[in-house]
């Protein structure tokens, strides 16, 4: 019996892991999108897509590689590695072809800086988000 209670245990810890929400995407209150395709939020964090549709720079403000917050935004909400979402941002620091992000310190620094930067986006961790930025709906 202490055997199949371990296995209940097992199962429902994957059930919770396997359906936890990803991190918010959030962005400046400026920014007039309420919801963006995966695609499109892809786009924006690997730095193909520069400009929101009114033509404002988009500033894209990321957590450390090694922050939990910022592996379960990558896996989860850009369906990549964040060593794969790394390679494409040193291509560009390396060769000069294009911007990086702007690397944050820490969850309330990321608040801030969204919430303070004309076109920012970037991630928190659900429900962590203030009124001070827009919570952007992923699709």
């Amino acid at each position: 019996m202490p055997h199949l209670t371990r296995i209940a245990a097992a199962v429902l810890l994957v059930m919770i892991f396997s359906t936890s929400k990803a991190a918010e995407v959030i962005a400046n209150l400026a920014v007039d999108e309420r919801e963006l395709s995966v695609a499109v939020i892809r786009l924006v964090f690997t730095m193909r897509m520069l400009r929101w549709p009114d033509g404002t720079r988009i500033r894209v403000f990321v957590l450390p590689d090694a922050h939990s917050v910022h592996r379960e935004f990558t896996k989860k909400s850009l369906e990549l590695y964040p060593r794969q979402l790394r390679r494409v941002w040193d291509r560009y620091r390396f060769s000069g072809s294009g911007p990086v992000p702007v690397e944050v310190a820490s969850e309330a620094e990321m608040a801030e800086r969204v919430a303070t930067t004309p076109g920012a986006i970037g991630y928190l961790p659900d429900g962590a988000a203030t009124d001070e930025v827009r919570v952007i709906h992923v699709r």
